[in-house]
């Protein structure tokens, strides 16, 4: 007997495969996640790519938006502590997907590396987020935190550090320097993938 898609726990499904479901759930072709990142996308942009009906474009972003939802909740049942660049990812992944603007997230961490405290303090055009050392650290002092993770998005899915990023890091970490609290990571995120500048070697 044939097995459909249908037959399989959906958590052994491929993030295509779900969609795909999702997608034959109401009537459509099965669509390849590999187009543009869906989440974030409103509901009168997947009318259009998809050429649906609006109320059939709203159940698909909706059911979309409850799965990075879940995931954000899912970060948070993880535990606080980081121990690397792949913790941090997984952590802010889900608050950053499908974003159009960048957006400038510090971590907080104490002596042990647990989280005191997240923010996001700048959020940017489609290309660059301005962001100042009196923003980034205003909280770590506040919460008298040992050292902070900072990290953004690139909406392009390029995670590639521009000579920006790199000249953002530097100046980062300089202050960080005098103030006394370590800057031990900068990420970069996006569609196509991540990167660390701890873990390259540029800090």
């Amino acid at each position: 007997m044939e097995t459909t898609l249908t037959d399989c726990p959906l958590a052994c499904l491929s993030d295509d495969a779900l969609f795909s479901l999702l997608c034959q759930a109401e009537g459509l072709a099965p669509v390849s996640l590999a187009m543009p990142n869906w989440l974030g996308v409103p509901p009168l942009e997947i009318e259009r790519r998809l050429g649906l009906s609006t109320p059939r474009a709203t159940v698909i972003a909706a059911a979309l938006e409850l799965g990075r939802r879940d995931a954000v909740c899912e970060a948070k049942a993880m535990g606080r502590a980081f121990s690397g660049g792949l913790d941090v990812y997984r952590y802010l992944a889900p608050r950053m997907a499908g974003k159009r603007v960048e957006a400038f997230w510090v971590l907080c961490l104490d002596a042990k590396g647990h989280l005191l405290w997240e923010e996001c303090v700048s959020k940017g055009t489609l290309t660059s987020s301005l962001v100042h050392p009196r923003e980034v650290f205003s909280s770590a002092v506040l919460h008298r935190a040992a050292s902070i993770v900072v990290a953004h998005n690139h909406p392009s899915g390029d995670p590639e550090p521009s000579a920006q990023d790199r000249a953002t890091t530097r100046r980062l970490q300089r202050a960080g320097k005098l103030l006394g609290i370590e800057l031990l990571d900068h990420l970069i995120l996006a569609s196509g993938g991540w990167v660390s500048f701890l873990e390259k070697g540029w800090l």
